[in-house]
């Protein structure tokens, strides 16, 4: 979602991109935010236009937790992807469990080491009181059973 800009480099970089114009055409119709929504996994939009992205789509992708990162004009937009696509969202519900993608098949083995270590410790922050609040840990691997780490 971007200004003339940053749709011109979404295009040059095959990119899929979606004006305000474009936008304002769904009319805050819940059924067709909900649709787009559901179309991406996740939203950049240009910092010229965020502020105005709630007034013309209304609530609906603050609902499905996909409200658009911020992409300044200072950033590449090839890098500000990945950055988002390597991105983790810990997202706490009612329920005390808690499940995380932190790696994929074809990493490297320290770097998912880095990454486990680097999810546990951010997860354990974010807790009142730390490694008090952690009963176990499990990593659990695609094929295989599940680990207990902690």
């Amino acid at each position: 979602i971007g200004d003339q800009s940053h749709l011109d480099e979404a295009k040059a970089n095959n990119i899929e991109c979606v004006s305000m114009d474009d936008l304002k055409k769904l009319n805050k119709d819940k059924k067709l935010v909900k649709k787009l929504a559901k179309k991406y996994d996740a939203f950049l939009a240009s910092d010229t236009v965020i502020k105005t992205i709630p007034r013309v789509l209304g609530p609906g992708l603050s609902k499905a937790g996909k409200f658009p990162t911020i992409l300044s004009h200072s950033e590449s937009m090839v890098n500000k992807i990945g950055e988002v696509k390597a991105t983790i969202k810990f997202q706490m519900k009612k329920v005390l469990c808690l499940a995380v993608a932190v790696g994929h098949v074809k990493m490297e083995r320290e770097d998912l080491v880095a990454n486990i270590n680097m999810a546990i410790n951010f997860l354990v922050s974010l807790l009142k009181k730390n490694w008090q609040n952690v009963r176990s840990l499990y990593i659990k691997t695609t094929m295989n059973s599940s680990e207990r780490i902690y």
